[in-house]
């Protein structure tokens, strides 16, 4: 139960930044689900593929679908008071990478994967959501900025390996490693910490 309810709360918050991205693009009432949709199981989709864990989580549990038009229902209803908060993509989007981190990562605990690849699908689970969601958008996806974005899952996820050696209950591992992953992204933002850019500035 404490797995699913991350996940479905993943699904939540990211739904929400799908549709909020998708009514600034003003897409249609299809359209905005459609995004909503890439965005809540973009990434699980990938990553259930990748490992053959087929088929994949939401097509098994209409649980997902329920979730996601749930979402998309609250957003539009509430859209004038989530736009007038002007960083609730921002919060959505980045609560649901720090959810959906561990997510992948319970995932390819399950599927017996070393560490190394459980951040990976970590990774993936929490990222290639929003990429779907910004190309169908026609936005450069926030994973290829210079922004501290994937880096925050990888290292969130490597700490979750570090606190299961701990003499702590599982539970608490998996919270904290989403706090660590939620935290370093809005630390990041709020100081404005990048990685450092291959480009050299034009002179001129």
């Amino acid at each position: 139960m404490f797995y699913l309810t991350i996940d479905i709360l993943g699904t939540i918050a990211f739904a929400i930044s799908g549709v909020l991205v998708a009514m600034d693009k003003k897409l249609d009432l299809f359209g905005v689900f459609i995004i909503a949709f890439v965005t809540a199981v973009g990434g699980g989709t990938l990553r259930d593929m990748l490992i053959g864990n087929t088929p994949v989580a939401w097509m098994l549990a209409p649980v997902y679908a329920y979730t996601i038009l749930g979402s998309v229902v609250f957003a539009i209803l509430f859209r004038e008071r989530l736009r007038y908060l002007r960083k609730s993509l921002f919060l959505f989007d980045t609560i649901g990478i720090g959810l959906y981190t561990l997510v992948g990562i319970e995932k390819g605990l399950q599927a017996e994967l070393m560490p190394l690849m459980c951040i990976a699908l970590g990774t993936i689970t929490a990222c290639f959501g929003g990429v779907i969601r910004d190309i169908l958008c026609n936005e450069i996806p926030v994973i290829f900025r210079r922004e501290i974005y994937a880096t925050a899952c990888i290292l969130g996820g490597a700490s979750f390996f570090l606190l299961i050696r701990l003499p702590i209950v599982d539970e608490y591992a998996y919270a904290a490693s989403i706090v660590i992953v939620i935290g370093i992204r809005l630390l990041a933002v709020r100081f404005r910490i990048a990685l450092p850019s291959i480009y050299r500035r034009e002179q001129g």
